[in-house]
């Protein structure tokens, strides 16, 4: 191989990463837009349906046999479901160790089982099944990138993923919630709070190699969290 063949590689090479990065970039922007977009979706059903009183209702029954317009909401739902499941491969490409890949697996279950909700809406036999497995998909994803994190070395990153992912479903079951609609509500901010961290994850793994991590910078430099990792302690 001459001088000017290896040359072209690398070019070529590089401009591969470049196409990579242009096409992962909007994928790890689906997160946020997903959640923002959901309680878009959740504002239009409630004001179809006037009748609708947040804590006496849960959501599902924007999509069930009362709802003046099911079919919007459950609609909704199956996009939404699309969107979580696409984004959990982004998860999957961003995971710098196994068990951040095993909690992008879990977040794509968690895309499936939302999908699942719309198709099965409220009134329906699987209803039940399919709603709480979504969240508890969910707080599986959460708590799988919290001890990822750790392994990775971003320790207080780590410390609120697991804090979500554990802290969430405990004080979802024991506080007396007033309805089924404010327990879902305060799931779905668990789940927002974690997709805005993540937020931060996705745009400091865009700027370097895949298989860094902080760990491996710090087995070199002790102290380069202080001026070139991008994260604070």
């Amino acid at each position: 191989m001459t001088v000017d063949d290896r040359v072209d590689r690398r070019m070529a090479s590089k401009d591969l990463t470049v196409v990579r990065t242009l096409v992962r970039t909007p994928l790890r922007l689906i997160g946020i837009g997903g959640a923002v977009l959901a309680w878009v979706v959740i504002y239009l059903a409630v004001q179809r349906n006037p009748w609708f009183i947040v804590t006496e209702h849960a959501f599902s029954d924007l999509g069930g046999p009362l709802a003046s317009d099911p079919g919007f909401f459950n609609t909704g739902l199956i996009g939404l479901g699309g969107l979580f499941s696409l984004y959990a491969l982004t998860l999957i490409q961003d995971a710098t160790n196994k068990v951040e890949a095993v909690g992008g697996a879990f977040a794509f279950l968690a895309g499936v089982f939302l999908t699942l909700i719309g198709v099965y809406p409220s009134g329906t036999a699987p209803h039940a099944f399919v709603s709480l497995w979504f969240f508890v998909q969910a707080d599986l994803a959460i708590t799988a990138w919290g001890i990822g994190m750790f392994l990775s070395g971003w320790d207080w990153v780590g410390a609120i993923c697991i804090g979500l992912g554990v802290g969430g479903p405990l004080i979802a079951v024991a506080a007396p919630w007033p309805s089924l609609a404010v327990v879902e509500a305060f799931g779905i901010a668990v789940i927002d709070v974690w997709v805005a961290l993540m937020l931060r994850v996705h745009y400091v793994r865009l700027r370097r190699p895949p298989a860094y991590s902080c760990k491996t910078r710090r087995a070199a430099d002790p102290d380069c969290w202080r001026s070139t990792c991008g994260w604070t302690r």
